[in-house]
């Protein structure tokens, strides 16, 4: 856009800032006049510049409060890096559909409201790995024509990551046998590796070597006794359920009245 073109170093920064990941901000898709744009809430913006990560940069304005802020992001907004807008219904069926945005008349900037990015930040990296494929592309096109050393190694090096990845899946089947036997023969049975495929770093995906496979211990309601236990609570009073024989002459003899009357426990 002409607006954005004319915005000063210091303010193109402060946006840079907040389209980049940095920024800690939750991006949302919405659909703008029938194609889908990326928003924001306001309060997300004002979090961001009073961030540890904003207070680190150079060639940007200083924020020290809320208010400071609110006012730099009202100075972003002549410039149509972003827009205010009006959040409403979902765009499809479904609730989880992105939701219809309008461009509201009043641009001023408020924390409660939703803004609509027209920018789509650096393009650099877009580029670099546009690049970066045309030339994967057209050196797998030219292999023919590689050197005999080269065609080689790639060779050697498809063989390498071949291997890992049977020795990978072997490595499963083993552990996988070892524990059916180890379930029969010493129960509840032993995983080799048993984060081997846990969500953690490979280094931590061999450690330990082997653990039993315990079950999960219900905590809380254990916990709960033994604090119990530990107290000394004593139980409650029982209540104790006796028949007899009703001696009112106004009901029949035959009926029986039941008393209710409480008894401690015995193991009190």
């Amino acid at each position: 856009m002409e607006q954005q073109s004319k915005a000063p170093q210091d303010i193109r920064n402060v946006v840079n800032f907040l389209r980049s990941s940095n920024a800690g901000m939750k991006v949302r898709v919405g659909v703008l006049n029938g194609k889908r744009v990326d928003y924001f809430k306001g309060k997300g913006a004002v979090k961001a510049l009073l961030s540890p990560a904003y207070a680190k940069l150079k060639n940007v304005p200083k924020v020290a409060d809320e208010e400071e802020a609110q006012r730099l992001l009202l100075t972003v907004i002549p410039f149509a890096f972003f827009l205010r807008v009006e959040r409403g219904a979902p765009s499809g069926t479904s609730s989880n559909s992105p939701k219809q945005l309008q461009i509201t008349q009043m641009q001023t900037f408020v924390a409660s409201d939703y803004y609509a990015w027209f920018y789509e930040g650096s393009q650099w990296t877009t580029y670099l790995g546009g690049v970066a494929m045309v030339a994967i592309m057209l050196a797998g096109v030219m292999f023919p024509l590689w050197p005999p050393i080269m065609r080689l190694g790639v060779w050697y090096l498809s063989i390498g990551v071949l291997g890992l990845i049977g020795l990978f899946f072997a490595l499963a089947v083993v552990r996988l046998i070892f524990y059916i036997i180890t379930v029969i023969v010493a129960s509840p049975g032993i995983w080799i590796f048993p984060k081997l495929f846990a969500d953690v770093g490979f280094v931590e995906s061999f450690i330990p070597l082997w653990e039993w496979d315990l079950p999960k211990k219900k905590g809380k309601k254990k916990r709960s006794e033994k604090v119990k236990e530990a107290n000394g609570s004593s139980p409650a009073p029982s209540a104790h359920i006796e028949e007899v024989q009703d001696s009112g002459s106004s009901r029949p003899a035959s009926r029986t009245a039941a008393r209710i009357e409480e008894v401690p426990d015995e193991d009190s």
